[in-house]
């Protein structure tokens, strides 16, 4: 029987193909995500992986052979099947690894609605299923077999997001778009068609071996060519897309990279002029910038825990308008609660677009604090050294400490944050400061027991 504890993850599965799943695993997994949803009828999309397709098709078949009918919705962003399981109310599964490298891959699953499907909320259920079914054999097929039908919604997503976000009358802007061989390179071109936008595309080639550059741009080094074509072309901004664009990255005229903490703001901004006095979530790592804004633009700002579950559970109790996170997932009521990078992008370009300066400008008013990044270290022994991280701090005066998510300790000019890994032995910093110094001084402080 295969070790589904290697691969069934938090809110996902994921894993090494053929070695860890396959499409006979696959097909097991589409016959209990039908069971655990109770759906009558189901959408199922894929990224550009070689083997996506084929994945795809067997959960498709897994479903359908327990009497479900099944939406094929083909090749798709992350989002673009959130907005099907939305448009269409259907419980639906992507299948990709986003920016994990090609020999991956997984599914990311949500009831109707996209409502996410995690381990307290389908998951281990689904997974209880696969394994029993994979060690005795699959289930009982119903007496009459659910359809397999195609339909293209490409071009409805696009209509939704444009119908979010007015860019007709934006000045035209020059904007270079690296989609790193992703689902960016399928989804861009139809939405920003007809838009007042010079594109000058970056690997839009849909390739799953990732021939150019990792589809992460979460790691500095896969920006660089990006950041290199707007400098060379004098583009007004630049965007960079993960494997299946579900989170994008800005970087402004100068090639520099926007902290996501900063586009969280302004697109809070945005939709706080469009639904006043509304709620907005952000996560314990965002810049003290995001609940300053939310704040002086009439909103009330809720911090959660990082991961997009804690968000859009958060998001639909509240009723949240917007939610933001520093690893460049943004989550919008109007887009069912769920996490897309195009619209924010597209809110990014439309609020650069109705005033005539430079990127770099628009966002200085968000970006006021002094931030390390996330600094990972690995540790032997997590809860030891986090400890005596707490041993160290709680002891300090006017420092106040929480433990929603890890570790934060926060006192009138600094924070911090500091939480394990759930997969990795890893710890993970992150440290803000009313200035650089004061930044690298608690950073280096933190760093010090934490590795001692």
């Amino acid at each position: 029987m295969p070790d589904l504890s290697q691969i069934v993850k938090a809110y996902d599965v994921r894993g090494v193909v053929p070695d860890q799943w396959d499409e006979s695993l696959a097909e097991l997994f589409g016959a209990a995500f039908a069971r655990v949803t109770d759906a009558d009828a189901i959408v199922v999309g894929h990224d550009m992986r070689p083997s996506s397709p084929g994945l795809a098709r067997a959960f498709a078949r897994g479903a359908a052979s327990l009497g479900v009918d099944v939406t094929e919705i083909g090749l798709c962003s992350t989002d673009q099947l959130y907005f099907a399981s939305g448009y269409l109310d259907l419980p639906g599964a992507m299948f990709t690894a986003s920016h994990n490298p090609a020999r991956y891959n997984g599914i990311k699953m949500c009831r109707a609605g996209a409502a996410p499907i995690g381990q307290d909320s389908g998951l281990a259920e689904i997974r209880d299923l696969v394994e029993g079914w994979a060690d005795s054999g699959a289930p009982e097929p119903a007496a009459e077999s659910g359809t397999i039908t195609q339909r293209d919604v490409l071009d409805d997503y696009a209509a939704h997001l444009r119908s979010l976000v007015d860019l007709t009358a934006i000045r035209p802007l020059k904007v270079v778009v690296d989609a790193g061989n992703g689902m960016g390179g399928h989804t861009v071109p139809t939405v920003f068609e007809g838009l007042p936008l010079e594109l000058d595309a970056l690997y839009f080639e849909l390739d799953g071996t990732f021939p150019n550059h990792e589809a992460n741009p979460l790691d500095p080094k896969n920006i660089v060519d990006l950041q290199a074509r707007v400098r060379e072309t004098g583009a007004d901004i630049g965007l960079a897309f993960d494997g299946d664009a579900d989170r994008c990255f800005v970087v402004d005229g100068s090639g520099e990279p926007v902290s996501p903490s900063a586009i969280t703001a302004l697109v809070a901004s945005r939709e706080l002029a469009k639904h006043p006095g509304g709620t907005v979530i952000h996560n314990c790592i965002t810049s003290w910038s995001v609940p300053e804004v939310v704040r002086e633009n009439g909103g009330t700002p809720v911090r959660t825990r990082v991961g997009h579950s804690f968000i859009k559970a958060e998001m639909a109790r509240s009723g949240a308008i917007f939610g933001g996170e520093h690893s460049a997932h943004y989550y919008f009521r109007d887009f069912w609660n769920a996490d897309t990078g195009m619209l924010a992008a597209l809110h990014v370009l439309a609020a650069l677009g109705g005033q005539k300066g430079p990127l770099s400008d628009l966002v200085a008013q968000y970006d006021r604090y002094a931030a390390s990044g996330e600094i990972n270290s690995t540790v032997d022994d997590q809860a030891g050294r986090m400890e005596a991280v707490k041993a160290a701090y709680e002891r300090r005066e006017g420092a106040e400490l929480d433990e929603l998510d890890g570790l934060t300790v926060t006192t009138t000019d600094w924070w911090f944050n500091l939480r394990p890994s759930n997969t990795e032995p890893l710890l993970r910093l992150n440290v803000e400061a009313r200035d650089q110094e004061t930044a690298a001084e608690v950073r280096d402080e933190v760093l010090s027991i934490v590795r001692a």
